[in-house]
This record gives structure tokens, sequence and C-alpha cells, in this order.
């Protein structure tokens, strides 16, 4: 329980990403080894994970060289984390608390966070991704590779799922949509886009709670804007592979706004991060997109980030755990 002088060790999960060009390779192969992304038999998988990272590599080292090289997210992601820590301690003045990263398919890797959980000794654990909504293939990947790593250092642990419809979190994406909104001048005609990173279809029939989140969220943040951005959608980008994907496709959507003569705000309403699918997806290729569809104005609403609102919402949720409502 919070003020009982405990120490608590908070793991932020995320995917994480190559830090350079080199690291491009690396990161394919670990993403796609992955069970929960590639459903196949263990030497199938790395056999195919390989093949797969050899020939994207490329393609994807020319894409973050458009960011510098490599992923931001990193960077990213230990702002949140040293925002979050700095927000717990203040707040629990007779507790420490320590947050520390674990990324599923580069470093700080899993192993690295628990090293420096260890060396912290703490009396209970939080695990908390920063996926908001939960899927089988983000947050249920991350919390699993925990859970096998850590299984003998038998700490208290406490975990969070997902948070789709936390009032604070929607706070945060209210706040950012209606300022990215007033900073261009308040535009009218405008269709807001939530997009999404996408999931076969056949994950959400096997019961991944993902799209009913990413509605879930959405639906708490409609009544919440004017009356001028009330024709709203959702979305899902980032589609590959033969498998059908869950829709509508971000891009199908912006050639429809394109004939409907409608303005485009687009809100990342499932990334917290910048990353490769915001910066180069949404603010290079889909720009074009609407550029090529004939919209006049095309809005990126930023991703959460360090978001105070945003920052208050973890760290509410991690006090909820450690009450034990979670």
């Amino acid at each position: 329980m919070p003020g009982t002088g405990q120490k608590t060790t908070v793991v932020l999960f995320n995917m994480g990403g190559p830090k350079d060009q080199a690291s491009v390779r690396s990161f394919l192969r670990n993403l796609f080894a992955d069970p929960a992304i590639m459903n196949l038999p263990f030497g199938l998988r790395h056999l195919l994970a390989e093949w797969i990272s050899r020939r994207r590599e490329k393609p994807a080292q020319a894409n973050y060289q458009l960011l510098g090289g490599g992923s931001p997210l990193m960077g990213e992601t230990e702002n949140q984390r040293a925002a979050l820590e700095k927000m717990l301690n203040q707040q629990n003045q007779n507790d420490k608390f320590l947050c520390v990263t674990a990324m599923r398919y580069s470093q700080p890797s899993t192993s690295q966070a628990i090293e420096k959980a260890r060396d912290f000794m703490p009396d209970q654990v939080v695990l908390l991704p920063l996926y908001p909504q939960y899927s089988h293939t983000t947050s249920g990947s991350s919390l699993g590779e925990w859970v096998r790593r850590a299984r003998k250092d038998n700490w208290k642990t406490f975990s969070i799922e997902s948070y789709p419809t936390s009032k604070t979190f929607i706070k945060a994406h209210v706040e950012q949509i209606l300022q990215t909104w007033k900073q261009a001048n308040s535009p009218q005609n405008i269709r807001v886009l939530f997009s999404a990173h996408g999931l076969p279809e056949k994950n959400i029939a096997a019961g991944d709670p993902y799209q009913s989140q990413i509605e879930a969220s959405v639906a708490k943040i409609i009544p919440k804007l004017p009356d001028d951005l009330q024709d709203c959608q959702i979305c899902y980008q980032s589609r590959v592979g033969p498998l059908k994907w869950i829709g509508p496709n971000m891009i199908d959507e912006i050639a429809r706004a394109g004939r409907d003569n409608k303005n485009l705000l687009v809100v990342p309403i499932a990334f917290v991060s910048e990353h490769i699918e915001t910066r180069v997806e949404l603010d290079i290729e889909c720009a074009e997109l609407a550029i090529q569809a004939g919209i006049e104005i095309y809005l990126r609403v930023p991703t959460l980030r360090t978001n105070e609102r945003f920052i208050e919402a973890l760290a509410e949720q991690v006090q909820i755990a450690l009450q034990g409502s979670v």
C-alpha cells in the first residue's frame, strides 16, 4: 500500500526500435521471431524472421533515415519514464519509486529492466504497458516476457493490462486535439480520423479486445469535442501481408475524405510516443496522399508523449494497482 515506506519498481513496457541504421535488422528479426506476432513452430518462425528481416532491412533503413537514422521511441519513452518517476515520488514522499523501461524488441530489454529492479530491491513491482488498449500482440507479449524472465524473483507483482477509458487519459487526448485544431485557427469542415495500428481480423475473431478498446477510447473522446469536430471516423494503418486486416484502412479513409471535400485532423489514438508509424506513415506518406486526394488542410495531433495529463493518468493507474483495484 502507498504511504508505508515501501519501495516500488514500475516497469514501463513498449515495443522499442532501432537506435541506428545498423540496428534495424536485429530489431525486425526480434519482432518477427515473437510468437505473439507469428504463431508458428519455433524453428520455422525464426527462419522466417531472419528472411523477413533481411528482405525488409533496406526499406526500413530508408524510413528510419528520415527520422535521423533510428527510432525516436526510446528517447521519448525515457522522458516518460523520468516524468512518471518524478511524479510518483512527489505524490508519495514516504515511499520510494523507481521506474524502469523494458523494450520488447530492442534495448533496454526486459532482462536489463529486471537487473535494475534487482539492484533496487523493491517490495513490490507494478507492470505498466505504454499501450493504452490491450492486444495479445503488444501488452500481452510484453507482460508474458516479464513473467517468464522474472519468475525466480518472486516479487509481489501488480499488472495493469489496459486503461482505454481512464478519465485522465481521455482528457489528455481531448486537450491535444483542441490545441492542434485551435493552433491551426480552428478550420471548418473537418473530419477527425482516429488512427490506430491495425491487426489481422483473425486476431479479433480469436478474442483479442484491441479493436473494442480502441472504440471505447474514441467513444469517450467524441462527446467532449465541440460541434465542429463531430464528424469522426476510426481507421487503421500499417497493414502488411496477405491476411485480411481490420478496417477501415487509413488510406481508404483519406481517399473518402477527398471525395467528400473534407479537411482532416488525424489523431493517433493508440500511440503514446512518436515513432515510424507517426513520423513517416502519418506525417509523410498519409500527408502526401491527402494532397493527392485534394484535401486542403491535413492536421496531425501529436502523440501524448509527456503531456502532463497523460503522466497523471499513468500515475493514477499505478496508485489504483497498489490499492488492489486492478
